[in-house]
């Protein structure tokens, strides 16, 4: 049994030529960048700070929920009054801001919080 030899394709094309065709086809392919839908939650001072109770906010795939904070930050910059001192929960749970958010995610905003 004869075994199957690759074949010769320089002679259809040149090797110039089949670089400059794998580089159309790579520009060709389309790049699509998934992204997220977070639900951001405000309570109490950050409630009075935004104006709104929740917002919905899109973010790339692999986000943080420090990376989701650093946005509300510039959609909503009187945010920066508490940020150094409120506590973020996602979907109920309390969490680091290195953790990393899923699509529907739920980020609370929850800010300081005095009493007697």
């Amino acid at each position: 049994m004869a075994t199957e030899q690759p074949k010769d394709t320089s002679s259809v094309h040149g090797t110039s030529e089949l670089i400059e065709i794998l580089k159309e086809n790579d520009k060709s392919k389309v790049h699509i960048n998934s992204s997220i839908e977070i639900k951001a939650l405000f309570f109490a001072r950050a409630r009075d700070l935004t104006g709104l109770s929740k917002t919905s906010i899109e973010m790339p795939e692999g986000s943080t929920a420090g990376d989701c904070m650093s946005k509300l930050l510039t959609k909503f910059p009187n945010l920066e009054e508490i940020s150094n001192s409120m506590i973020l929960a996602l979907s109920e749970k309390y969490a680091l801001e290195s953790t990393v958010l899923k699509n529907t995610d739920e980020l609370a905003i929850i800010p300081p919080i005095s009493g007697g």
